[in-house]
């Protein structure tokens, strides 16, 4: 089975380097604009709920019909979310975050492992039913934070998450092979993908 995860196009605060998390935050025109289908058609697609996977999906996959999934929702930055680094370089609760490598909890939202912990357990749910369904692909549309951790939770060969960093309409293309998913539950990388009118290699 191939395994396809896609994070959203670009959106205004991703251009002013804000934090976005659970804000609905749509894609700007230019992000929207600058996507371009990839190239293949899934049964379904899986979104999380925020509006700017939803409309990137519809890009990527015009025909194809959208599931969301609550729980592939971004990180709830509590506190931070629409500010930037630079708005909060005075802030303690930030610098302290910060310097705990972003792994503790924002005030009024998750820590990396509450965030972890849902986005895996959501991602085996699907991986799972796909596999008793003996389907050959699995596709979601979520957010740079999803992909980080599925990405350091099951990818092989492994890395720490922000390796995993890909810019918007970015993503990866794995397989599951049954030896390795059924041993420890790892997929095998297989490439990148970008599917934007600077970078097609979907």
């Amino acid at each position: 089975m191939k395994i396809y995860l896609f994070r959203h196009g670009e959106t205004q605060w991703n251009r002013e380097k804000r934090y976005q998390g659970v804000s609905d935050v749509p894609l700007s025109p230019e992000g929207e604009a600058a996507l371009i289908p990839a190239g293949f058609t899934p049964k379904a697609v899986y979104v999380s709920p925020l509006c700017r996977t939803r409309q990137t999906a519809e890009r990527l996959f015009p025909t194809v019909p959208q599931i969301v999934v609550d729980d592939l929702r971004e990180m709830d930055f509590g506190a931070f979310e629409g500010r930037n680094y630079m708005e909060m370089e005075h802030d303690t609760a930030y610098r302290t975050w910060v310097d705990g490598n972003c792994e503790g909890r924002c005030p009024g939202g998750e820590d990396w492992a509450m965030f972890a912990f849902r986005v895996e357990r959501a991602f085996l749910a699907l991986v799972e039913d796909h596999l008793e369904r003996q389907e050959d692909e699995l596709v979601l549309v979520a957010h740079g934070g999803v992909q980080m951790a599925l990405m350091e939770a099951f990818a092989l060969p492994r890395k720490e998450r922000y390796q995993w960093f890909v810019p918007p309409g970015g993503g990866f293309r794995l397989e599951l092979e049954e030896s390795l998913w059924d041993t420890g539950q790892k997929l095998r990388y297989l490439d990148t993908v970008r599917c934007t009118r600077e970078e097609n290699l979907c």
